[in-house]
């Protein structure tokens, strides 16, 4: 992709895919591409598919039928073990409820993911006190998620999405678990993010974290995508 204008770098593309639950069919021929730099909103209601399409983007979940491709790589032709270090140098994550390491501080919980990546301990604090310091809760680095409000959770949270400086960053209901003030906060990081040129996909039932946050819209129902719109005044 050396010498490729940047927005023109397919990130994901999903042709045709199909996940089946037993006799449960989630997505049904989904296709979908976004390209380095877009930040995509996927909206729609429960049970309508979103999460499974998350799950099938970060390759937690292989298709039952079609190819997924993030970042150059076709997910289900990896292994398990391809799968995992696939994540860890690609994929960042942040979920509704944290899924902070209770047992750690701020600090380990964000230096952690740069550890498992292969980095030296040395490097993973260094890196993780810069992000810390950025998202404004360096001051929290030693508190353990206990004693962190919902905002500050999620702001280590994306601290850890961010450690290995990865190309997609993931976002299921980013703000769900959060008061309407810390929701706020959280869609302003997301902005931020994404006017830096990250590439973002987001699940949310919120239709302003999609207005505030993304570049476009897509809406799905029974497993399908029925609508995809640019949005007006995107960051």
């Amino acid at each position: 992709m050396i010498g490729t204008d940047r927005t023109e770098q397919v990130v994901v593309q999903l042709d045709g895919v199909r996940k089946e639950f037993g006799g449960a069919t989630a997505l049904d021929g989904v296709s979908l591409r976004i390209h380095a730099g877009e930040a995509v909103a996927v909206m729609g209601p429960s049970g309508c598919g979103k999460s499974t399409l998350l799950n099938m983007v970060a390759g937690l979940d292989r298709p039952t039928a079609g190819t997924a491709t993030v970042c150059g790589a076709d997910l289900g032709a990896l292994t398990e073990t391809g799968l995992a270090l696939f994540r860890r140098r690609h994929i960042g994550m942040i979920f509704q409820f944290f899924n902070l390491l209770d047992d750690l501080p701020a600090m380990d919980n964000v230096a952690l993911a740069a550890e498992l990546a292969g980095a030296t301990t040395r490097q993973s604090r260094r890196r993780a006190l810069e992000l810390l310091d950025e998202l404004g809760v360096a001051h929290r680095r030693d508190a353990y998620p206990a004693a962190l409000s919902g905002g500050e959770r999620q702001r280590v949270a994306v601290a850890r999405a961010l450690m290995n400086r990865p190309a997609l960053l993931l976002a299921d209901e980013p703000t769900g678990a959060l008061d309407s003030s810390s929701g706020d906060q959280v869609m302003d990081l997301l902005t931020d993010l994404h006017g830096s040129g990250q590439t973002l996909l987001i699940v949310t039932h919120d239709p302003r974290l999609a207005a505030r946050c993304a570049s476009r819209m897509v809406e799905m129902a029974d497993g399908r995508v029925v609508r995809e719109r640019v949005l007006e005044g995107a960051a």
